[in-house]
């Protein structure tokens, strides 16, 4: 298992408050749902504001956030969401091979249960408002989990 601990990063401001804690714990949406690059790709990805319509059209429409939201998609712009966790250029991190390694090759990970392995780096986003940094995401965090789950330790492998 990565290390524990927390970190108080920057919180930072989001153009719609997001509830995490609806979505993942109330309505048990899997993470997959809405960050479908996770599985294929470097970064995890905001979805688009079309996977959040195919509800919001008729779900919760009467909400503050879903009519601001419903404000961009009626213009076709996204909103504009910031950066929450973010690595250096000069790390080559990707989703794709870690939920690889924790989820689909191992025979004891249900892919109903991936918030567990998200949450390792990305805290207990379930219980979230608005999603925070909770784990310094440094160099010591990646090593140290590394470390414990036989990861590689070769440089090279994350720093390109």
């Amino acid at each position: 298992m990565p290390p524990k601990g927390s970190y108080d990063g920057k919180h930072v401001k989001q153009p719609i408050e997001f509830p995490h804690y609806i979505h993942v714990k109330v309505n048990k949406i899997n993470c997959m749902y809405c960050h479908t690059y996770a599985r294929r790709s470097k970064v995890a990805g905001i979805p688009p504001t079309s996977k959040c319509m195919g509800c919001h059209t008729v779900i919760a429409t009467d909400k503050p956030r879903i009519k601001k939201l419903t404000q961009y998609w009626e213009k076709n712009q996204p909103p504009p969401w910031k950066k929450v966790h973010d690595v250096p250029d000069f790390v080559h991190f990707t989703h794709e091979k870690h939920l690889r390694r924790f989820v689909f090759n191992n025979p004891g990970m249900d892919v109903a249960n991936v918030k567990e392995v998200c949450a390792f780096c990305h805290g207990q986003v379930a219980e979230m408002t608005v999603a925070r940094k909770v784990k310094p995401l440094n160099m010591g965090f990646c090593v140290r989990c590394h470390e414990a789950n036989d990861g590689p330790h070769d440089c090279w492998k994350c720093h390109k």
